[in-house]
């Protein structure tokens, strides 16, 4: 069961990775707290800060495992295809820089 101060650090986390990482299709840049995608990524990659010490292949591979619909439904892709190199290395600055807080 998660305490409330896990609740609040997600939601914490959430709003970070919303406001700062971004999907790229055709060089526009949507947000994922404007994709609806900041709270269910924080709450996947949270687990990587519980355990200590994590890589960049491991959040990719949390990135891997979430599945974004396009097209209506037509098509889906994961999460990790639609950030940019920079944006996972921006997120992994991110989460490495909360971790420290908690």
């Amino acid at each position: 069961m998660m305490s409330v101060l896990d609740t609040r650090n997600i939601e914490k986390l959430a709003a970070e990775i919303g406001e700062n990482i971004y999907i790229d299709i055709a060089k526009w840049h949507l947000y994922l707290a404007e994709a609806h995608l900041h709270t269910q990524l924080a709450e996947q990659l949270y687990p990587l800060l519980e355990k200590g010490d994590f890589t960049e292949s491991e959040v990719q591979q949390v990135l891997q495992k979430i599945y974004v619909n396009l097209g209506g439904g037509k098509q889906t892709t994961s999460l990790v295809n639609l950030i940019p190199n920079s944006g996972i290395q921006e997120l992994v600055r991110i989460l490495k820089d909360f971790q420290e807080e908690l």
